[in-house]
């Protein structure tokens, strides 16, 4: 049995500098995303306050004078929604760990009617269209309804809220007063000859 043998041609010495620079540079990148995940708290150690303080200096992050902290994702156009106006939006809620706690849904209610503080604020922030992202600290959550203690009660609680809908408190009366047979003054009668 013989063996051909092909003569290698010796690595040239500017090939080896370019190879040993690629693997200095490679390491230099990997020291330097190690070191700049080690800057950054593990967010998800904290407590709900102390997130809560090291969340209201990142990058897009507001905060209202109650606590709440949130995020413009889209602005959406005109008013804001007043007490007693409707909104019709969408929702997702999550903890801090991912866990959904509620799943994406379509959600209506009038501003004003009992809903958890945080959720409320939030949404008057709003204006048709927009896509807001809500961080809400305990006390602006379930943490907020005092004696009844649930798993979220100490949680900070993270809401996607996309309004879709907003319907003014005077159409509101105006629908309400027609589904009870009650007609504004005048609008029943023919018009006059």
């Amino acid at each position: 049995m013989s063996v051909t043998a092909v003569p290698l041609q010796p690595v040239k010495g500017s090939y080896k500098l370019w190879i040993w620079l690629g693997v200095l540079a490679a390491a230099a990148i990997a020291a330097a995303l190690a070191w700049t995940g080690t800057r950054t708290p593990a967010a998800s150690h904290l407590d709900a306050d102390a997130f809560m303080a090291w969340h209201k200096n990142q990058s897009g992050i507001q905060t209202t004078p109650s606590g709440l902290q949130y995020q413009v994702i889209e602005a959406g156009s005109g008013a804001n929604p007043a007490e007693q106006d409707g909104v019709v939006t969408e929702i997702r809620g999550v903890l801090r760990s991912g866990k959904e706690f509620q799943p994406k849904t379509p959600m209506r209610f009038q501003i004003g009617q009992p809903m958890i503080p945080g959720f409320t604020e939030g949404v008057k922030l709003m204006k048709k269209g927009a896509h807001y992202r809500f961080w809400l600290p305990p006390k602006l959550g379930y943490g907020a309804e005092g004696g009844q203690q649930n798993e979220l009660s100490d949680q900070v609680l993270i809401f996607d809220v996309t309004m879709q809908e907003l319907v003014p408190a005077a159409v509101i009366r105006q629908m309400m007063m027609q589904q009870q047979g009650g007609m504004p003054q005048g609008a029943g009668e023919a018009p006059a000859q």
